[in-house]
């Protein structure tokens, strides 16, 4: 990206005059032609009615399949837009058929929520959880996958990107596992859609889910599921109403085929329309082209850091993402944040109770998280080091 190009993103990103943004992994800033989407068509609905706006905006509403597939190289009739990246991963995990004994291979660095269903799954049907070793990167070690799978696995189901840490976990190499055992892969992308260049083929994947909010810069409550049509067309979704099936009988009803069957009827509309438009406009400036940018910035960030006292850099894996954590001693994560907001400087915080393999493992109970896009500056790094090596 050229100088001109940041230029132009940040001109169409009214938020950069407020605040220094480096909470991205919790909800990025949206571009004017996303917030002018969503605002349009809400006064739509305020005008002349919601199913109305709905109608007249078909065509538009229907371009966010293609939209979301040609982002992750799927094909439209495999996306179902949901309204967040949890729903969307229950509603294919839910959907699988597991029963006793099933066995679930998951990551040290999962998401904390799914662990949550694994469990229930657990106490619900006696499925059982095996957690994947790390290698000694701090990233999933594919070779114990390898050898944990047995007769009984019934899923592979990863964090590509673990909200609480900059690690990448190895998505394509887990796919080549999980294609040769023949055994489902569900990808929990929400951190790495957007930010990544990510596609679907090239990572093996038979499910992927992903949010809007996050690195897609696109409205809160949106997001999409990805099921493999294969797949998709053999799974009873968790359930059902009268957009997701038909009813031709009085004792029968039909899915909808591929992925559709996971949606229901009544939706953020004028989300769906954001969601596409901020799609759009990640790719007319390209993947690519985002993840060398955002990864760039966020090792340079890392650089720097690292050259401070009292700062300790909290990131694991081989390649790392553009969400950067540390702590800093003698500060309290927490502390580092509020103090940070009444400087106009927004970041997170991530908690070890909620990554219980990973962070409290490590001895770390929270840490900063610091998340960057293609939008943020050389210059609002060096601002942001001025301002955490002010922490004596």
């Amino acid at each position: 990206m050229t100088p001109e190009d940041i230029a132009r993103y940040r001109a169409e990103t009214q938020g950069v005059k407020h605040v220094l943004h480096f909470n991205n992994a919790g909800s990025s800033l949206t571009p004017d032609p996303v917030h002018n989407t969503v605002v349009a068509h809400l006064e739509r609905e305020r005008q002349i009615g919601g199913y109305e706006a709905k109608d007249e905006a078909a065509s538009r509403m229907q371009a966010f399949y293609s939209e979301a597939s040609g982002l992750i190289g799927a094909a439209p009739d495999e996306i179902a837009y949901v309204e967040n990246a949890t729903r969307a991963w229950d509603m294919a995990f839910y959907s699988l058929p597991l029963k006793e004994g099933d066995v679930i291979l998951t990551a040290q660095a999962e998401y904390s929520s799914n662990y949550l269903a694994y469990l229930q799954m657990a106490k619900r049907k006696g499925v059982v959880i095996e957690v994947v070793p790390d290698d000694n990167q701090g990233q999933l070690d594919v070779a114990a996958l390898k050898r944990m799978i047995t007769a009984r696995t019934r899923l592979i189901s990863i964090t590509h990107i673990p909200t609480h840490g900059g690690l990448i976990n190895p998505a394509a190499e887990i796919g080549k596992v999980a294609r040769s055992a023949g055994v489902p892969f569900l990808l929990d992308a929400c951190q790495s859609v957007g930010q990544l260049d990510v596609n679907v083929e090239e990572i093996g994947c038979d499910m992927l889910s992903a949010t809007g909010r996050k690195f897609l810069r696109g409205p809160r409550g949106t997001g999409f599921l990805y099921v493999k049509r294969e797949l998709a067309n053999r799974l009873e979704p968790v359930f059902v109403d009268l957009h997701s099936a038909d009813w031709p009988e009085d004792n029968e009803y039909t899915l909808a085929p591929g992925a559709l069957r996971f949606e229901n009827w009544e939706c953020y509309y004028a989300g769906k329309l954001g969601l596409a438009e901020a799609i759009r406009y990640a790719r007319s400036i390209g993947l690519k082209e985002i993840e060398q940018r955002v990864l760039g910035l966020a090792k340079l960030l890392r650089e720097e850091l690292s050259k401070l006292r009292g700062v300790t850099l909290t990131d694991t894996g081989t390649r790392q993402s553009g969400i950067v954590t540390f702590v800093k001693q003698g500060h309290a994560a927490e502390t580092i944040k509020m103090a940070l907001r009444a400087q106009g400087i927004n970041v997170s915080v991530s908690s070890g109770d909620r990554a219980r393999f990973d962070l409290l493992k490590r001895g770390y109970h929270d840490v900063v998280r610091a998340s960057v896009h293609y939008y943020n500056t050389e210059d609002e790094i060096a601002r942001f080091i001025r301002a955490i090596g002010e922490f004596k």
